[in-house]
């Protein structure tokens, strides 16, 4: 079995937990609890013939009061940049927190995922934004952890992407 870390970025509130909560237990819970710097979670996938145990590092969502600790990204083999499509502030924070995620482990799989897609029609993030990223090659899924759309889809996703780059 391999053993990859993966962790979740993105703004405060944006959903992190709830994805982590409804890929690992299959539940959802409408209360809103702060994470405070980092939440570790396991689930063993299977992609293709190979066993990998997925070490989910939820960590506290970045902000203009709170940054991301660089130690808990060390190790990381991938990672999901979470956006709530109704608050466009993080989209923006998503494309900061990518290039210092980046800086710091360099050119690792992630997949942006616009979370709250069961409310889609109440999002107001910049749809060219969203395009041109997808231009620049970047993987981009709409999921949303209340319905549990595409929460399963965007976790084997990132472990296909990280095992094609495994050495």
């Amino acid at each position: 079995m391999i053993q990859k870390k993966i962790c979740m970025l993105g703004s405060f509130s944006v959903g992190k937990t709830s994805l982590v909560r409804r890929y690992i237990d299959s539940l959802f819970s409408d209360k809103y609890h702060t994470t405070v710097g980092v939440k570790v979670d396991k689930k063993n996938v299977s992609v293709g013939e190979t066993d990998v145990m997925m070490m989910l590092w939820d960590l506290a969502g970045e902000d203009e009061f709170c940054k991301i600790n660089p130690s808990y990204l060390r190790g990381s083999a991938g990672y999901l940049l979470v956006v709530d499509g109704t608050r466009p502030a993080t989209l923006e924070k998503a494309i900061e927190v990518q290039t210092k995620a980046t800086a710091q482990l360099g050119d690792i799989p992630f997949i942006m995922v616009l979370n709250k897609c069961d409310l889609e029609d109440e999002w107001a993030i910049n749809q060219n934004t969203v395009d041109n990223l997808i231009e620049q090659g970047w993987c981009v899924i709409k999921s949303s952890a209340k319905s549990g759309e595409n929460v399963e889809k965007m976790f084997h996703d990132l472990a296909e992407k990280m095992l094609a780059v495994t050495p």
